[in-house]
This record gives structure tokens, sequence and C-alpha cells, in this order.
């Protein structure tokens, strides 16, 4: 197993270089202040983020009472009842929005059009939502395939636009898909966690270590709950998952 401070750019500096990039991320957010900006929604000129206020107020934020450990909604309590039943490996998920108009949109134009400017928005709603206590990021593999269909990991520009807001290292080669599996999307519910089994393999020790995932989307949790399950073999003492959205039930 590959130790943890290999996986990091910078080696066993990297915590103390973490003051670099936030004057980089400092100096950016200058310069786009400085530029004219337009929503991504309503096309609105002159706003100071991706989204002009009004837009960003009738986004589908996810209802503040949900399951603690899945993030669907709740009428009460803090765990759902499939989650008592069967707890997921993963501790928790933390989420924005319900996928639903016009998020769904948006990530369906970020993943299947290559609109990746998108990235950057989505990354600093996620940053602003999560609690930030992991002590590493990990984006969602994607398997080679889908990789050289799609020419980028959406899940790891994401990530990386979290680590640098919220300034925790990303791990950008702990984890590996090596099972070209069928999307997710395209299979019923009650197939998907046999879809991703034994799709993953960690390289990293990662004893002791908090991890966090990131994703653009949450369905089943499938996908989270067999990541889960071999970064804790890996020594995660924690895994949560930090998306940008979760899908409801009908």
């Amino acid at each position: 197993m590959l130790r943890f401070e290999t996986l990091l750019s910078s080696g066993r500096d990297h915590r103390l270089s973490i003051p670099a990039p936030c004057f980089l991320n400092n100096c950016l957010r200058l310069v786009r202040s400085l530029l004219p900006q337009s929503c991504q929604l309503c096309g609105a000129e002159d706003v100071a983020g991706p989204f002009c206020a009004p837009c960003l107020a009738d986004l589908p934020w996810l209802p503040r009472n949900h399951c603690r450990m899945c993030a669907l909604p709740l009428a009460s309590g803090a765990v759902c009842g499939a989650c008592l039943e069967q707890p997921p490996r993963f501790d928790r998920v933390e989420a924005v929005f319900a996928y639903r108009f016009p998020v769904d949109a948006l990530i369906r134009a970020y993943k299947y059009r290559g609109r990746l400017a998108l990235a950057r928005g989505l990354g600093e709603l996620l940053a602003k939502s999560i609690a930030r206590d992991a002590d590493v990021i990990v984006a969602m593999p994607l398997a080679p395939g889908r990789l050289a269909e799609r020419g980028f990991n959406q899940a790891h520009e994401i990530a990386r636009v979290v680590a640098a807001l919220a300034g925790i290292p990303l791990l950008t080669s702990a984890c590996r898909k090596v099972v070209d599996t069928p999307p997710q999307a395209a299979l019923p519910w009650q197939e998907r966690a046999k879809n991703v089994r034994r799709a993953f393999v960690c390289d990293a020790d990662l004893k002791g270590m908090r991890i966090a995932v990131v994703d653009d989307v949450l369905t089943t949790g499938a996908t989270l709950n067999e990541l889960a399950r071999v970064l804790r073999k890996a020594g995660a003492v924690s895994v949560a998952g930090w998306v940008v959205a979760r899908t409801l039930p009908r």
C-alpha cells in the first residue's frame, strides 16, 4: 500500500503549503470580482458569483430536516428507517440540493455536454455547506473507459474546488475504479449495489484517517457504500459523502 504522504503532490510538507493555494485562491477571487460575470442559469450580467441571488434562492435546496446518514428528507427524527434497519458503511452524507430542476439540468450539462465551468460554481456551493471535518478528500473514481469517453472526472473537478476552499488535501491517486460497470443511472435501483460490487480498490494506507468522498449526485448510495467499504478496509476511521445533489424518491 502507498503511504498517505506519498499521495499528496507536495509530499510530507503538503499541510505546510496550504497557505500558498489559499493565497492563489484569494488572488483568483479578486480577479473574478473585477471581471463581469453572468449567471449560469438566467444569464444576468455582473453577478457576484456563478448564480444571481434570485436564481440561487429558487434552487431546490435540500430540506434542513433530513437523515443524517443518507440525507433523505424526514418528517421527524435524525435517522431514517432504512438506515436504522441496514446501516450503511459510510457515516453520513452532506448534500446541498435535491436532484431536481434546474440542478439536474446543470449537472447533466456539466457531465455530458462538457460545461466544465460549472464545476467551480457547484464546488463553491458544496464547500459552503460541508462541516469540513475531514482529514483528506477523495473524489469518486471513474473507470478508465468512462474517463476516456468523457474526457474528465466530474467528481474530481468539483473536489478540486472543495479542497482548495476548505484547505483539506485532495488525494488524487488513493482509489481506483477497476471495473468498467454500466452506468448506475441506467439500472433499476435494486440492481445498483450488485453492479458496483468489488469495482474499487484503494492503494493507500489510510489508517486513522477521516475521509470525505466528493461526488456530484447520490441516488441509492450503493456506489458510495461500496467505496466506503474499501476505504475502511484501507484503515479509514470514518467516511462521509459530500455531494452536490441528492436524488429523492418520487
